[in-house]
């Protein structure tokens, strides 16, 4: 297989082509980040798979951890020969990438996976449908311009999966929806005709909803580690502690990222109104044109709520996301506020220094 083919199997294009052809003229390589841990990068380019760091100046320009690589990140790499190893020279604008609010009480934008084409929100059917959490996944799905697909894996293990299949259908939209078993196969090759050369699936979900089974499959062998999920709270084990890329022999790849037990979300207005596109579309009817859908007067969300035309369960999950939306980005302007306050007394120190030099 030529170069060129090796790096469109990853989801080379053209356009990527062009955008690389100063960095090339540079001495740099292209390559595409397959897993990331403390700072320290594996790489994948057309001569194999590098350890690589980032440069000190992309370290010192990034404004926070969402401007360092990331999984999925196309970059520039000066490979160092002696020891089989890179650096990271530049990091190539980035198509598609999930964020979401890192945890804990930072006010920062975690960058999940990059330059993605389809996710694959996956829950298991072991435990109760959950269409709240479903919406909060397909918001970042559709926030980040990516086509989403639910997957309701263990479809074995559930005698009434069709019911499971037609209520998540009832909140998906557009989305597809597909009930299917890692473990026995069954209906897996529904999904395995979304993988295609050049193509980026990301595996999104839950613990313990079998995406690690599912990735395996989808593979064609067990290259990822699985673990049961414990029946006494039915709540899975993190079996895939890091998010890393696979490489499908098939064609295309698989971004595979640890189950999430809270999803906190970063800047998804547009998703919100996409998930919920029947409560975006009644807004316009409202009495203000800024009606939050709460307490407002003439509200014509609330009046099909009321009428039972929208179910009361949609309704609060709908405003449970907005409310979180308006938090995150209260705090984020807030963290913006107070780094370019920061950035100014930076700034003034050093003209300070610069004029007690000159004063000598």
């Amino acid at each position: 297989m030529t170069e060129a083919d090796l790096l469109a199997n990853l989801g080379w294009t053209g356009a990527l082509e062009a955008a690389f052809e100063g960095h090339r003229a540079g001495g740099l390589v292209p390559g595409r980040v397959s897993l990331e841990h403390n700072h320290v990068y594996r790489v994948l380019t057309a001569e194999g798979e590098r350890l690589a760091e980032a440069a000190g100046r992309i370290k010192y320009e990034a404004s926070g951890r969402n401007e360092l690589p990331a999984v999925g990140d196309w970059v520039g790499l000066r490979l160092d020969a002696r020891h089989d190893s890179g650096t990271i020279r530049a990091i190539l604008p980035r198509r598609t990438w999930f964020s979401r609010k890192a945890a804990g009480r930072e006010t920062e934008e975690q960058v999940i996976a990059a330059n993605v084409d389809i996710v694959l929100v996956v829950f298991g059917l072991d435990t109760s449908l959950k269409p709240r959490a479903i919406e909060r996944y397909l918001a970042l799905a559709r926030r980040s311009r990516v086509t989403p697909v639910v997957i309701l894996n263990k479809s074995d293990v559930d005698p009434d999966a069709a019911h499971a299949v037609a209520e998540t259908t009832a909140v998906a939209g557009d989305a597809a929806v597909h009930a299917v078993s890692a473990a026995t196969g069954a209906s897996v090759g529904d999904v395995r005709k979304y993988l295609t050369a050049g193509t980026t699936l990301a595996v999104l979900g839950p613990s313990g909803a079998g995406k690690s089974s599912l990735v395996n499959r989808l593979i064609g062998t067990e290259i990822l580690a699985t673990g049961e999920v414990r029946e006494w709270d039915a709540r899975g084990r993190h079996t895939s502690v890091h998010r890393q890329m696979l490489v499908v022999p098939a064609g295309g790849v698989i971004i595979d990222t640890p189950g999430m037990r809270e999803l906190q979300l970063w800047d998804v207005d547009e998703g919100v109104d996409e998930t919920f596109d029947e409560i975006a579309a009644l807004a316009a009817e409202c009495r203000f044109r800024d009606c939050s859908h709460d307490s407002e007067p003439g509200c014509a969300v609330k009046a099909s709520v009321e009428s039972g035309a929208i179910p009361a369960e949609r309704y609060e999950s709908y405003l449970k996301l907005s409310r979180e939306q308006a938090v995150t980005e209260k705090l984020r302007d807030e963290r913006s506020l107070l780094d370019a306050k920061r950035q100014a007394r930076i700034g003034s120190k050093a003209m300070k220094a610069i004029q007690k030099s000159r004063d000598r």
